[in-house]
């Protein structure tokens, strides 16, 4: 058995049709898997356990600041673990953490309660501390481990036909991503909050078997090129590879910032939004089901946007992509600042849709089109670097507009200023690889 096939049964080279089909196909759930540590799958426990564990909403939201913020320095590393180990092994042990993270969540309380006897310290330092660590793996194993080597696999193997597959992708991952809500919602009500971590556990731990049968690092290694063809067919091609940067050389360049900039300001407002979404619509009267309810039009706008812009970016440059996420920034940005009229809710779904569409297409096919693939691991780690931290500031910059202002929508001031500057800073973005 070869190195690139240790554990597994399954042998790439045998399948009657290119592997990379079932990379695309497992890949893309490895992404659903990381739901339960992306802010979409924590904010829907936020309001049953933070009061179980006796914290404020400010208090909880610093916890899930500090946690993912330690998780960032970490993220990057990551990503250099992924170009030499690849993804099989990098995302088998963040799903079987992300597991383990997930049960010791789930008995939180029980947890708190036995170091405040045995240290005989009751005060809410211990929660918040104890929420803070299991925020860091949650964070690190699932929004930042899991989705980066899964994401990351299925771009290696696929390179001319990069963008279609990637618009394949996002349609599940969209419509996983903007149910999940609703569904573990429905799994908390059935069956309380700490059962469903539970549940979610166990299906972890089934899914890290999954990856070390099916997850396949590069195509080369099974004498396979991106796309399927034969490395005997693709001599014609040699002129046309791309240049390899590596993260030092693309930190040089104007476009690895603005893109990863962009994005991390996509990670800053959907996070900070989703941590509090029943609060925010709480605040002009919606109910908790509306509330969540609102992901489902969200979600149908991404996928339409997704789906088209994948497919063109094979054919476009991606600097009308950057513009595009800028200015749907604004009208979500816009519409939480008017969330009191009906107007404002459009102007945030139709934002938000747009933007998350984009962000599904910029932050799979810009980097290894830009940069290549060979040390896609390195950059697309330290991007992910720059999303966690966003993700981590997000919810208490958020919870202290409310608390200090009694509303969210003054959020909006600074996330319209930061937009404008990076429109700016943009004009003179290039491809690299046209240089």
């Amino acid at each position: 058995m070869s190195k690139s096939n240790k554990f597994s049964f399954i042998n790439p080279e045998k399948f009657p049709f290119f592997y990379g089909y079932i990379v695309l196909f497992i890949g893309s759930i490895g992404v659903l898997a990381s739901i339960p540590g992306q802010t979409v799958g924590v904010s829907v426990f936020t309001d049953p356990v933070k009061d179980a564990l006796g914290l404020s909403r400010n208090q909880f939201s610093n916890a899930y600041m500090i946690g993912t913020l330690i998780s960032a320095f970490f993220v990057s590393k990551a990503g250099v673990l992924f170009d030499i180990y690849g993804a099989r092994y990098v995302a088998f042990f963040a799903a079987f953490l992300l597991g383990v993270s997930l049960l010791l969540c789930s008995v939180s309380v029980e947890i708190s309660e036995g170091i405040k006897a045995i240290l005989d310290f009751d005060s809410w330092m211990v929660p918040f501390a104890l929420m803070t660590i299991l925020f860091f793996f949650i964070r690190f194993t699932g929004q930042g481990v899991l989705t980066m080597a899964s994401r990351n696999m299925i771009m290696i193997w696929f390179d001319k036909n990069r963008g279609k597959v990637n618009s394949i992708s996002s349609i599940g991952v969209s419509l996983g991503f903007s149910s999940s809500p609703i569904l573990i919602n429905k799994l908390i009500q059935d069956h309380g909050w700490e059962v469903s971590w539970q549940i979610m556990a166990v299906s972890l731990f089934i899914f890290s078997f999954c990856i070390l049968q099916l997850y396949r690092n590069r195509p080369e290694d099974f004498n396979m090129n991106p796309d399927g063809y034969l490395k005997a067919m693709k001599k014609v091609d040699i002129k046309k590879v791309t240049q390899e940067f590596t993260l030092e050389a693309s930190k040089k360049t104007r476009a690895f910032w603005m893109f990863g900039l962009t994005l991390a300001f996509n990670s800053f407002f959907i996070t900070g939004f989703t941590f509090h979404v029943v609060s925010i619509f709480g605040s002009q009267d919606y109910s908790r089901s509306q509330a969540i309810a609102i992901f489902v039009p969200i979600s149908v706008i991404a996928i339409s946007v997704s789906t088209l812009c994948n497919i063109l970016s094979d054919h476009i440059h991606h600097k009308i992509f950057l513009y595009l996420m800028l200015l749907s920034g604004v009208l979500a940005s816009l519409g939480l600042l008017f969330l009191s009229n009906t107007w404002g809710v459009y102007l945030l779904i139709t934002g938000l849709g747009v933007f998350s569409g984009l962000f599904a297409v910029v932050n799979a096919v810009t980097w290894p089109r830009y940069f290549g693939r060979k040390y896609l691991g390195a950059i697309t780690g330290k991007v992910m670097s720059f999303l966690v931290i966003a993700s981590a500031i997000a919810p208490s910059l958020f919870s202290f507009c409310f608390t200090k202002f009694g509303s969210y929508s003054y959020i909006s001031y600074v996330t319209l200023a930061f937009l404008a500057f990076l429109f700016i800073a943009s004009l003179k973005v290039k491809n690299p690889q046209n240089k």
